[in-house]
């Protein structure tokens, strides 16, 4: 073997790297390989078993080997990237000017009752598996936290914001190139209730919210609580909302505000280029329209680095933005945060009607494991995991469903869009897969106006397994029989 070129040891790990893709790349090692051990390939290469670590983890980073528990690393298997990187998109809808009262409900409380159901294979609702998250180093944190403010459990902390938690939130925004300050920091329950927050405080019931179409349909669920009517503008599967539309809705209607997700969105994977970031910040600035941003699926990139926010991006105008830790680190300790700029006090106001106390103790946990490195730890583990998952879905998807499907391209998240043939109904398929003990997220769930009918949402988080590929196949198999035995109009 030729020997590495001579460097740093900080950089030897990269040059390993770019050797062994190398060797993929020209087939020498080809898909399914195992890679010798770390000690084995330090000594062959005469490194460190540091530069070895460094160097397979790079190579996970970029989507080259995956590591199999008990088992050692193995070249991953590029047919079904290959396959999904040519398959056709979602098509994006037409745009919707008027406004609209949202009704969805009845649609949503079926679906999110059946996501509980542990019976069912979850491919439903956005419930990552349970062994993805670091319960165990995370349990160490609450309790530490829990003996040194005893008094944080048995008192009441009227609308609370951990110091130590909007210390790290401002500390991680000033890493990856904006400002966030502390003081405008406000802990909630949660991304939704942030949400909620934000629309309570900049509307009215009547008025009229401008959402991504297909949208997260807790989304409209929200405006539908709050009485608010909304216009759908169309987005994209890999270049997101359409600018035109948005600015015609905008020129058309006293919009209130605009609800997004700019990086993953839910349900297409998507993420905005900063130029159409920027151009968003200026449209809503010019119209007097508040920018909601919800940020909980960023830290789920794909990429090198974290995208930006709106807000990083912008010159002016009101932007909220909320995040959450649900969808990363842990859904049920519900710690979520806003922050407003100048409409922080506001927000703030409507934060302690919403809900009067907070979690202290649970902030202050969630604080110290950001502060440990844990996290960033934990993040890199689960967007490799995430990345293969979806590669593994899109790739069960187009073997097993009909003829002319079409997939989204995630940039990020857990989430597959699937857009079947004209013929297959996404409610009627998600009725048969129930009796078959599937969950499924049906097209029309994430539009006002029942939209999306040929289309599903597929979970993407949970782990791959024989059960999880034969509840692929089945769907596939339903959406075939419904084209072959059309439903009766």
């Amino acid at each position: 073997m030729p020997p590495l070129p001579a460097t740093s040891e900080a950089t030897l790990y990269a040059a390993l790297a770019d050797w062994l893709q190398g060797r993929i790349a020209s087939g020498a090692l080809a898909p399914e390989t195992r890679l010798p051990s770390i000690r084995r390939m330090s000594k062959q290469r005469g490194v460190s078993i540091a530069t070895v670590v460094q160097a397979y983890r790079l190579l996970e980073d970029r989507g080259q080997i995956e590591a199999r528990p008990q088992s050692g690393y193995y070249v991953r298997t590029s047919a079904a990237a290959a396959r999904a990187g040519n398959a056709p998109v979602p098509r994006m809808p037409p745009a919707a000017p008027q406004p609209r009262e949202v009704e969805i409900s009845s649609l949503m409380s079926r679906v999110m009752a059946e996501a509980r159901d542990p019976s069912l294979v979850p491919l439903g609702a956005g419930c990552p598996s349970g062994e993805l998250y670091p319960h165990d180093k995370l349990a160490r944190f609450l309790a530490a936290a829990a003996r040194q403010d005893s008094i944080g459990l048995t008192h009441y902390r009227i609308a609370y914001t951990a110091p130590e938690l909007a210390a790290q939130l401002a500390r991680r925004a000033l890493l990856d190139g904006y400002s966030l300050e502390p003081s405008e920091i406000i802990a909630t329950n949660g991304c939704i209730e942030a949400l909620q927050i934000a629309l309570r405080t900049v509307t009215r019931p009547g008025d009229v919210v401008v959402v991504e179409s297909p949208t997260y349909f807790t989304f409209l669920e929200i405006l539908e609580s709050l009485g608010l009517r909304t216009i759908e503008v169309p987005a994209h599967p890999v270049d997101g909302v359409s600018l035109e539309a948005l600015e015609m809705a905008l020129e058309q209607h006293p919009v209130k505000a605009f609800l997004l997700v700019a990086n993953a969105q839910n349900p297409l994977g998507c993420t905005l280029t900063d130029e159409k970031k920027r151009r968003i910040a200026e449209l809503c600035a010019d119209f007097g329209v508040v920018i909601i941003e919800d940020e909980i699926n960023a830290d789920l990139h794909f990429g090198e680095s974290r995208p930006k926010p709106i807000r990083a991006l912008a010159v002016g105008g009101d932007i909220v933005t909320c995040g959450s830790f649900s969808k990363t680190l842990a859904p049920g300790l519900r710690v979520g945060w806003i922050a407003g700029g100048r409409l922080t006090e506001k927000l703030r106001n409507t934060r302690s009607i919403c809900s009067m106390s907070s979690p202290a103790v649970i902030q202050q946990g969630v604080a110290a494991f950001l502060a440990s490195g844990g996290y960033d730890h934990h993040l890199r583990t689960i967007r490799r995991v995430y990345a293969g998952q979806l590669q593994r879905m899109s790739g069960a998807v187009l073997e097993h469903f009909p003829e002319g499907v079409r997939l989204s391209r995630p940039a990020g998240g857990f989430f597959l869009w699937v857009e079947m043939p004209a013929g297959v109904d996404a409610i009627r398929l998600h009725d048969d897969a129930l009796a078959a003990s599937i969950s499924t997220a049906p097209g029309p769930a994430f539009s006002a106006r029942a939209r999306f009918k040929s289309c599903l949402r597929l979970n993407c988080a949970v782990a791959w397994s024989p059960r999880v590929e034969h509840a692929v196949a089945t769907l596939g198999r339903l959406a075939r029989e419904q084209l072959q035995r059309p439903s009766p109009p």
